[in-house]
């Protein structure tokens, strides 16, 4: 279900879709869906749970949106191959997804 507001599509839940291409190399598009407008925080982890990257810290309206990623660390290193996580959070909303990079 959707709303319409000022002529534009808004989503009625939060949601964190499957990263694509899944298995990837050398980039992946992260989607996610916002009903209002929240500060979101997209971050990736190893299977450790160390925290790898931060794509996104900041206030996004609603809609639907969508991040790239580079399979990068914070300082710029390319990462191995392996599964990652990606978890969003935009205040109550938490979600986590696995994704594959193959090198």
């Amino acid at each position: 279900i959707l709303n319409i507001k000022n002529n534009n599509i808004i989503p009625d839940d939060y949601a964190l879709h499957q990263n694509y291409p899944n298995a990837f190399n050398p980039t992946t598009v992260l989607r996610y869906e916002l009903p209002e407008e929240k500060k979101v925080n997209i971050a990736i982890y190893d299977v450790m749970g160390h925290k790898i990257r931060t794509l996104i810290n900041e206030k996004k309206t609603a809609g639907y949106h969508s991040v790239n990623w580079d399979a990068r660390n914070d300082i710029g290193e390319k990462l191995a191959t392996g599964i990652y996580i990606y978890f969003i959070q935009a205040e109550d909303f938490r979600f986590s997804k696995k994704m594959l990079l193959l090198k």
